[in-house]
């Protein structure tokens, strides 16, 4: 009684009082089936209709129009439809009516396809009911049509997720289908073909939703792989098409391994960074299992296969699994393998141990090297980036630092071998730091990454210097902006680039408090290189614009303004030995890096000055500007005669705008003047004055009386000039270094504080120490001397506190 009053049909009510109350006798023979099917449910009689007396008649399909729109407009009995028609299937298979089976099966599909509201998901369960049910049949007809039918179920999509679906049964008996060993040939491959369809169809079901199983599993993939494998082996004798199968004939489409391998490239192509390590290793344990390496054909074929359907991403996955465990273990082990191509390239031949010594073929080389290089770059790629900056540093760690010694090595095989593994490190550290964006600049670029990688800015090798300024502008891009600036140019309005842009970060502005002089005399410096060209100019204005829309601040523009005018006296200086081309390089690089960073600083008197000069130098000086200087053929004069002050920027001027735009100007009114450090010294050649004064300092610290000697005091042509400057630069300094003192005790690890203030009581009790040795008495006997070693005498001596004195002297 309460099902019949909660399903809300009429008809269901009124058939039940009547089967109740009256009795069956009271009706007429032939009455009783006429009466009673006019009070069946509704639902029913829909089902019912679809089924033609002579089931070779097929689906009626009239009547099942009308089930559909029933379904559609009454979704809350779907459930029913689909419970009612299970029903009748299964009592049509046990009765071997299979002509009725097919039109269950066939009226099922119709209605999947039709119906996808929320209450669709008990429908599926009778479904897959049924679909169980002809799979676990012993007839072939049956299971290729619950295949079929899983197939299109499989192609669908639903609107509402499903909780507490389950599709082990069928990766168990889809697999099972796959080793069919059935009598007839043909019915065999039918049915192995009926199950690669089927798995192909859970891969597809479940790959994308996270609530059901994931069929990633090993209890998944230890069934569906070596299924695909043992089927992929009847077509062994073909080779496999890559990248990509091309269109089949109908014939091939019909064979097991055709299809095969496009299911498997499909499972392999929907496989994620992290899951196809599950999908690889029931292949190789299909390929030991059942000694398949020996031939290496079918082996080699499974591996196109995966090399070619596996995403990019992961492609270098598979190596790593071969090579070690640890991110690191692959990266030394490809760095090593450059190191040993470097050697062979050099000494133009290695020993093998067959065929004796192999001459090296110089592009062959250079075309394994490339490969290593791209590869390290394919591995850093897929890494996370905390792993990624761990990459970064231990590169780094393994390039050869300049100025390591104090006299430069001799011009040999050495010092070449070291330029090479230093350029093809660098061009490795450029791969991995490649698309390489990270929110935070001070965890992108430590001190103990960014220290050793500006210390190759200083070198004189011009390639080296490029890879450097390569690296820097690739980490610190961070919204995609370097393609714009790839040519040196004056932009009238910088609106039609697009930049991308965000306000500075906390953490930016550390990280420019810490760092920016350093980048700021790295870009003066690389500017006074003779061997500088076009490439380091573009790569120059690229750093300064990427800074200007990444790391700037008010305090920072002015920096970099005060930067842009510096090289401009750079230029101009007479006591500089710069070419006419570098001379015109750095004026024109000034000019471009002005021209934009007026536009960003939105100040308008700044902006027409800037304009004012430029439109002056194009018609006076156009070799002043990137037009005609950064080209094929430069048009610069022979000699460069001093530049008049119209066509000048005027620091002053600058000055003046600035500070009427709420600027504080206060650092730009002193002129601009790098800090030499002994980087400087030992990463460059050194000048006769530089040698000579290194090597004073190197004989004070052999001599043997260097503990009373003061180190000598570094006297060069730079030494001189700045200590003619004015003072204001040494107190910047000096307060920087207040400042980097009090930010590492506010930001540093306990641990390195602790570490610091240990050393710091060290040395004073080795001080304390020392002064004690000095505060002592000459001992009370007088033979207070004693022989030393090779005829020497020297005084014997009494610690005070190890005296003794007299009771009445002691208080």
């Amino acid at each position: 009684m309460r099902h019949v009053w909660d399903s809300g049909d009429s008809d269901s009510l009124a058939w039940f009082f009547i089967s109740k109350f009256l009795p069956f006798s009271l009706f007429p023979p032939g009455v009783c089936g006429c009466c009673c099917g006019a009070f069946r449910p509704r639902y029913k009689r829909l089902v019912d209709n679809i089924f033609p007396e002579d089931p070779e008649d097929g689906l009626v399909k009239a009547n099942m129009e009308k089930l559909t729109f029933y379904a559609l407009s009454a979704p809350e009995k779907l459930d029913r439809i689909g419970a009612y028609l299970s029903e009748r299937l299964s009592r049509d298979v046990a009765r071997h009516r299979y002509g009725y089976v097919c039109i269950a099966m066939e009226a099922l599909d119709q209605l999947l396809m039709a119906c996808h509201c929320q209450s669709i998901n008990l429908f599926v369960e009778s479904f897959l009911k049924m679909v169980r049910k002809l799979l676990e049949s012993d007839k072939p007809n049956l299971q290729i049509l619950g295949t079929n039918s899983f197939v299109k179920f499989a192609n669908i999509e639903e609107d509402t997720p499903s909780y507490h679906r389950s599709y082990d049964f069928f990766v168990s008996r889809f697999s099972e289908m796959c080793h069919s060993s059935f009598e007839d040939p043909d019915v065999r491959t039918k049915i192995r073909m009926a199950g690669i369809k089927g798995l192909q169809g859970v891969v597809r079901k479940t790959v994308n939703d996270e609530l059901q199983a994931n069929i990633w599993d090993p209890q998944h993939m230890d069934k569906i792989v070596p299924s695909l494998l043992f089927n992929l082996q009847s077509g062994e004798g073909t080779e496999s098409r890559s990248p990509s199968p091309l269109q089949a004939s109908e014939k091939e489409k019909e064979s097991p391994a055709e299809l095969t391998e496009r299911c498997f490239r499909e499972l392999l192509g929907r496989a994620a960074y992290g899951n196809i390590k599950n999908a690889v290793t029931p292949v190789l344990m299909h390929l030991d299992n059942h000694c398949l390496w020996e031939g290496k054909s079918f082996a080699v074929r499974c591996f196109k296969i995966i090399m070619y359907s596996i995403q990019v991403s992961t492609i270098s996955l598979l190596l790593l699994f071969h090579v070690g465990p640890t991110v690191l273990e692959v990266f030394n082990t490809l760095l090593r393998q450059l190191k040993l191509s470097v050697d062979y390239a050099l000494t133009g031949s290695y020993d093998c141990t067959t065929m004796g010594t192999r001459t090296i073929k110089e592009h062959e080389e250079r075309q394994l090297q490339e490969a290593v290089i791209k590869t390290i770059g394919s591995f850093a790629n897929t890494l996370p980036t905390y792993q990624r900056s761990e990459v970064m540093l231990f590169i780094m760690g393994k390039i050869p630092i300049p100025g390591m010694h104090l006299m430069p090595p001799p011009s040999g095989s050495g010092s070449e071998t070291d330029r090479m593994i230093q350029v093809m490190l660098l061009k490795s550290l450029r791969q991995v730091t490649s698309g390489f964006q990270s929110t935070n600049m001070l965890t992108a670029l430590p001190s103990s990454f960014l220290d050793p990688l500006l210390s190759f800015a200083l070198l004189e090798d011009a390639h080296i210097r490029l890879l450097v300024l390569e690296i820097l502008v690739s980490l610190i891009d961070r919204h995609d902006n370097l393609p714009k600036f790839s040519t040196i140019s004056i932009i009238p309005d910088i609106s039609v680039l697009k930049l991308k842009m965000e306000k500075c970060s906390r953490q930016d502005n550390l990280f420019m408090k810490k760092h920016a002089q350093q980048l700021y005399r790295h870009i003066y410096l690389s500017c006074k290189e003779q061997s500088s060209v076009q490439p380091h100019f573009e790569m120059l204005y690229s750093l300064l614009a990427l800074i200007s829309m990444e790391l700037a601040n008010e305090e920072v523009v002015v920096d970099l303004i005060r930067l842009a005018l510096a090289l401009q006296d750079l230029a101009l200086a007479s006591e500089e030995t710069l070419r006419v081309y570098n001379r015109c390089a750095v004026h024109a690089l000034s000019a471009a890096y002005l021209n934009l960073i007026c536009q960003l600083t939105t100040v308008p008197t700044f902006c027409q000055h800037v304009h004012e000069v430029i439109e002056m130098r194009q018609k006076k000086s156009p070799f002043l500007l990137p037009e005609d200087v950064f080209i094929e053929n430069p048009k610069i004069p022979e000699i460069l005669e001093k530049p008049e002050a119209e066509i000048l920027f005027q620091q002053a001027k600058i000055t003046e705008v600035l500070g009427g735009s709420g600027y504080n100007t206060e650092r730009l009114t002193t002129p601009y003047i790098p800090q030499f450090t002994d980087e400087d010294r030992l990463s460059k050649r050194k000048s006769v004055g530089e040698t000579i004064s290194l090597q004073v300092e190197v004989e004070s610290r052999n001599s043997p009386e260097k503990e009373e000697r003061t180190p000598a005091e570094e006297i060069t042509f730079e030494a001189l000039k700045n200590a003619i400057v004015d003072s204001v630069g040494m107190e910047e300094q000096e307060r920087e270094r207040r400042r980097q003192v009090v930010e590492k005790f506010q930001k540093a690890p306990f641990e390195e504080i602790a570490a610091h203030c240990g050393a710091r009581a060290t040395m004073l009790q080795s001080k304390l120490s020392q002064i004690f040795e000095i505060t002592i008495r000459p001992p009370p006997s007088p033979s207070g001397t004693i022989t030393a070693g090779y005829g020497q005498t020297q005084s014997r001596s009494v610690p005070v506190y190890e005296m003794k004195f007299p009771d009445l002297c002691v208080y």
